[in-house]
């Protein structure tokens, strides 16, 4: 074939494959993915008399970096609004943390607040509109107490104490450990990478003779209290893409007190942050969006100023409402 026979066979080559894939587009399999996730937190009572002078509502702003490193934006909810206007905020937002702190499982504005979303939440995950909820240390209590009906909690004191996991056979199989480096989870298991400032818990063979736990959560991990009780630290729904742990990540990167024992290993960080990335992950599946640019705007924590706090509690910073 001559140099201009080739060209022009080039030439018509390639124009038949430019043809033949604008005829036939890539096919996307993939599900919706919202790539600008908020994430709500749940405003904690004021306990301690030294921060009562600031606000009666506070988040550690631990848990906002934790949750904007993962790459998701927070949106604080005050425990003041009507239920419709927690119905409404439920639309918007992508997910909802349940924070540690001091409140009455059962009768608080806390636990009545994180009942109307959980409920909220059920349906919606029911209807197939994915909406996830996290519970961090008493969070993850509430969270028990929401589905057993029940407060099952008993004294599992694990004060100002970092320890290994005793993962349990499920944690292999689970959506929130998926893709942890082997290094990790070995890691996770024999370094005390997990930091617990917890007097309360749910012991592990309370939770197996509850049927609604039972049915609810799988167990990811376990772990032995000051006084030999055995408790459950990692809990994920069965059905449902909730969340919780009875100890703190967020300290291992954002919270520095020098006589807190906050892991602050290569294998500590790398366990807060992939577990900030998952969570974020999972709001990327919901759906949910503000009904405009503005109103998302005026909705985020960047409109509030966090209070220097290192002087008087354990944390660096802290958001007052």
């Amino acid at each position: 074939m001559s140099n201009t026979g080739f060209s022009t066979y080039l030439c018509l080559f390639l124009a038949g494959c430019f043809c033949c894939n604008r005829a036939m587009p890539t096919k996307l399999t993939q599900e919706a993915v919202n790539d600008r996730p908020v994430i709500g937190i749940l405003t904690q009572l004021v306990s301690d008399e030294v921060m009562k002078p600031f606000g009666r509502t506070y988040i550690p702003s631990s848990y906002v970096k934790y949750i904007e490193s993962g790459g998701s934006r927070v949106m604080p909810i005050r425990l003041t609004l009507t239920t419709a206007e927690y119905e409404d905020i439920f639309r918007k937002i992508n997910g909802l943390i349940f924070i540690g702190g001091a409140a009455d499982l059962e009768t608080s504005d806390f636990a009545r607040v994180a009942k109307v979303f959980f409920k909220l939440a059920q349906t919606a995950n029911d209807a197939g509109d994915f909406f996830p909820i996290w519970g961090t240390c008493m969070g993850m209590q509430l969270l028990t107490v929401l589905v057993a009906g029940e407060n099952l909690l008993t004294n599992t004191t694990a004060e100002n104490v970092a320890m290994p996991l005793n993962l349990t056979t499920e944690a292999g199989s689970s959506r929130m450990f998926d893709g942890f480096p082997s290094e990790l989870m070995k890691a996770l298991t024999h370094e005390p990478l997990t930091g617990n400032f917890h007097h309360y818990g749910v012991e592990v063979k309370n939770f197996q003779e509850n049927e609604n736990l039972q049915s609810f959560f799988s167990v990811l991990s376990t772990n032995v209290a000051e006084n030999a009780a055995h408790f459950v630290s990692t809990i994920e729904g069965k059905r449902y893409p909730f969340y919780g742990v009875q100890w703190h990540p967020e300290v291992n990167r954002f919270q520095w007190d020098s006589r807190l024992n906050f892991p602050h290993s290569r294998h500590a960080v790398q366990l807060s942050a992939r577990l900030s990335e998952f969570f974020s992950n999972e709001g990327r599946r919901s759906l949910h969006r503000f009904d405009n640019p503005e109103e998302e705007a005026s909705s985020l924590i960047y409109n509030y100023t966090p209070v220097y706090a290192a002087n008087f509690t354990g944390y660096e910073q802290l958001y007052f409402f």
